[in-house]
């Protein structure tokens, strides 16, 4: 599963350059989780990344040590029902804090296609299994919890979580082979609603 992350946030690194240039067992919460609770990280050299603003149909968030742009995954509800489009249940969109003050900006399509994207499959019960294009062995799951509102649950060296943000710290090497030098995963246990962190060294 680690060597599984990994290439699949390598790949997503590595696409950035198309940019700004820069089969788990759900468990449904048995409480209200908040999620937008990860305080700003600051690196050893000072750079902040921003906390992304509250909003309630943020599934999880993506950040990156190149710049501080972000990438945000939201639920898409469709307004007649309740419930997240049958198409295209998650929007993807970037947070640019590199080049504005968190204006939002839509993929382009290779980034859509390729990149960041993703894949959705019907499980029924308003239940969606989400994969990211740049790898899809990763299965992601889309369903309400008990506070009403829909979630991503991903499983992670074993541990379940209801995934929050993934950022990737990268120190040199060429756009497409970057030097990682750690992936860290945060979320919360979906049981007890405690913090779960899952970091990876290459």
């Amino acid at each position: 599963m680690i060597k599984t992350l990994l290439k699949l946030l390598i790949t997503v690194v590595a696409v950035t350059v198309l940019g700004f240039n820069d089969a788990t067992t759900v468990i449904k919460p048995q409480r209200a989780i908040q999620t937008d609770t990860i305080k700003p990280r600051t690196d050893q050299n000072g750079k902040v990344y921003p906390t992304l603003p509250l909003n309630s149909k943020r599934l999880f968030y993506l950040q990156r040590s190149p710049n501080i742009n972000a990438l945000s995954y939201d639920v898409n509800i469709d307004v007649k029902t309740g419930k997240p489009d049958e198409d295209s249940p998650v929007h993807v969109y970037w947070l640019r804090y590199a080049e504005g003050r968190g204006e939002t900006s839509e993929l382009t399509f290779l980034q859509r296609k390729f990149a960041y994207g993703v894949t959705s499959n019907p499980l029924g019960n308003n239940k969606y299994d989400i994969r990211i294009m740049s790898y899809k062995k990763i299965p992601l799951t889309l369903m309400a919890a008990t506070d009403g509102k829909y979630h991503i649950f991903a499983t992670v060296a074993k541990k379940q979580m209801l995934l929050q943000n993934i950022f990737i710290q990268i120190e040199g090497g060429s756009m497409w082979s970057p030097n990682i030098i750690f992936v860290e995963m945060k979320g919360t246990d979906p049981i007890t609603g405690k913090k779960v962190i899952e970091r990876f060294k290459p």
